[in-house]
C-alpha cells in the first residue's frame, strides 16, 4: 500500500472527499442535537432535568427504531435519494425547533433523531463505493470525520451563553448550526444522485 498514491487518488475523488465533509457535518449535527435537548427543555419550557432527560431518551428510541424503517426503505430508494430526503426532514425539524415555541418546538427537536438514524452508514457507503483497495484507507478518513462531534457542540455552547441573539433566545438560535449541517448533507445527497455516478 503506497500511502501517498492512495491519498492522491482519494483527494481527487469528489464523491469521497465530499462524503468526508458530509460525515463531519452529520456527526456534528447529531452530537449538537442530542447534547442540547435537555438544555432546550429546561430553559425554553422550564422543565426539570429529570423530565427533560425523558425526552432525550425518547429521541434515542426514535433513532434506533427509525434505523429499521430506513433500512427497509433502501430496498426501494437509492442511498443518495434517501440521504437527501432524510436531510430535508432533519432540516425541517430543526427549523421547527428554532421557530416554533413551546412543546411543538421540543417535539421537533426530538423528531430530528428519526431523520438522523441512517445517515452515518449511508454517507459511509456512498463515499466508499467504487474505491476498491483504496477503501481500506478511505474508511479511516470517514471515521476521522467524527471530529465534527467535538468541534461543533462547543461552538453551539458559546452561542447559547450569549443569552439572546437578534432578539431571539440564544438556545433556539444556536440550532441554526445543525440546520447548516443538514443543508450540507442535502447538497451531498443531491450531488450523489445527479453527479456522482447516479448511485
Amino acid at each position: 500500500l503506497n500511502v501517498l498514491d492512495t491519498l492522491k487518488r482519494l483527494i481527487k475523488n469528489k464523491r469521497y472527499t465530499e462524503g468526508v465533509l458530509a460525515q463531519f457535518f452529520y456527526v456534528g449535527a447529531q452530537i449538537m442535537v442530542w447534547t442540547f435537548i435537555i438544555h432546550y427543555a429546561t430553559t425554553e419550557l422550564g422543565m426539570d432535568e429529570a423530565t427533560a432527560q425523558g425526552y432525550n431518551i425518547v429521541a434515542m428510541v426514535i433513532f434506533a427504531s427509525s434505523r429499521f424503517v430506513c433500512t427497509y426503505l433502501l430496498k426501494y430508494i437509492s442511498p443518495g435519494k434517501l440521504l437527501g430526503v432524510l436531510a430535508v426532514g432533519g432540516l425541517a425539524f430543526t427549523l421547527g425547533a428554532i421557530f416554533i415555541p413551546g412543546m411543538t418546538g421540543l417535539y421537533s427537536l426530538v423528531g430530528i433523531s428519526a431523520c438522523m438514524s441512517l445517515m452515518f452508514p449511508t454517507i459511509y457507503g456512498i463515499a466508499l463505493q467504487g474505491l476498491g483497495e483504496d477503501a481500506k484507507f478511505g474508511a479511516a478518513g470517514l471515521i476521522m470525520a467524527i471530529l465534527g462531534g467535538s468541534v461543533m457542540p462547543p461552538v453551539q455552547g458559546v452561542i447559547i451563553d450569549m443569552g439572546t441573539v437578534f432578539s431571539m433566545s440564544a438556545v433556539r438560535f444556536s440550532f441554526f448550526l445543525p440546520a447548516i449541517c443538514f443543508v450540507a448533507i442535502i447538497i451531498y445527497g443531491y450531488r450523489t444522485v445527479k453527479i456522482h455516478s447516479n448511485i
